[in-house]
């Protein structure tokens, strides 16, 4: 990476780890095993990129969101923001940091009070910050409605009052009332109907291009993902597989794993559709309690050697010149 390709990187991920304790005992609660939802995660995201995390459920995507953002306490690694260390800071300065990394969550049914109105929600964090109290707070929150498309006289309204979009849309502003900088997006669209999604995408990428932001995007769907990303990270059972930018990842996919998830989306064109040959893994995704040995995809891979067992896939990468294309396998 050159100098003024560092001096633009907002984040920086290295070997991030988080393990959850399994405990048994009534009485006397003993650790007997470790849930590895994230094993080992290393990758940067440059200021004004959004780059997409996609994987199948229960492989630590929103694990590895939260443990960015501190709301999980990391077992290991480091997570670098503007070249400050997250992972050791506390108190204050932790609190101050915050400021400028927030979360949008995946349900909007779930995720605002539903004793609180939604000048009260999207009004919260400027008083836990002491930004805007009063009237202030409320022409700051009318404004927030307005930027995401909402009626600004909605704020004396309760969220049962909203249909899901719109419930997403006052999650959007709540995480936009602090001016941040860096917003992990925890499968903002999962939960909304089809038409909706569409609505919700467009209008994250045009707060992005108003307000110079940088997303984390986390999601299951890959051609939304490829629609919002400039690169992608392709997440199996705690560990990135594979990284590299968008159009890259769609037309020469390196890793058995990408290569079947790829094969699942469906094309539009019937020609192509009918000449595409689907690969379809066997077996179910092993415990993230137990991993196997070496490769963790070794037991569904397609292409599996004997090295897989025994060696852990070095992270590498195999881009030509200046292109960037990160892979764990033992195929390369």
């Amino acid at each position: 990476m050159s100098e003024n390709s560092k001096n633009n990187v907002l984040l920086e991920v290295n070997d991030l780890k988080m393990y959850f304790p399994v405990t048994k005992g009534i009485l006397i609660q003993r650790k007997v095993a470790d849930v590895k939802a994230v094993d080992g995660v290393s990758f940067t995201i440059k200021r004004g990129e959004t780059l997409g995390l996609v994987g199948e459920s229960g492989c630590g995507k929103s694990t590895t969101g939260r443990a960015i953002l501190q709301l999980y306490k990391p077992t290991g690694g480091s997570v670098k923001f503007e070249g400050e260390e997250l992972t050791t800071m506390k108190g204050e300065r932790l609190r101050q940091q915050r400021r400028r990394m927030q979360m949008i969550f995946q349900d909007p049914y779930a995720s605002l009070n539903p004793r609180m109105t939604v000048g009260n929600i999207i009004g919260e964090p400027l008083e836990v910050h002491n930004i805007a109290k009063g009237k202030e707070k409320r022409e700051r929150v009318q404004e927030l409605l307005r930027v995401v498309g909402l009626n600004p006289y909605f704020v004396n309204r309760y969220p049962h009052e909203f249909s899901g979009g719109q419930r997403q849309r006052i999650g959007v502003a709540r995480a936009l009332a602090l001016n941040p900088d860096f917003i992990v997006c925890d499968e903002p669209i999962s939960a909304l109907d089809v038409s909706i999604q569409a609505q919700i995408v467009n209008m994250l990428k045009d707060l992005q291009i108003e307000f110079g932001l940088t997303y984390l995007f986390i999601a299951h769907d890959l051609s939304m993902v490829r629609y919002i990303s400039d690169r992608i990270a392709v997440m199996y059972l705690g560990k990135i597989v594979e990284l590299t930018d968008y159009d890259t990842l769609y037309e020469n996919p390196q890793h058995p794993y990408t290569q079947a998830l790829l094969s699942a989306v469906p094309i539009p064109d019937p020609y192509i559709e009918e000449k595409r040959t689907r690969i379809i893994l066997e077996g179910d995704v092993p415990s993230p309690i137990n991993p196997p040995s070496g490769c963790n995809f070794r037991t569904r891979c397609p292409r599996v050697m004997d090295i897989c067992a025994e060696v852990d896939p070095e992270w590498k990468n195999i881009g030509a010149d200046d292109q960037e294309h990160w892979v764990a396998c033992h195929l390369y």
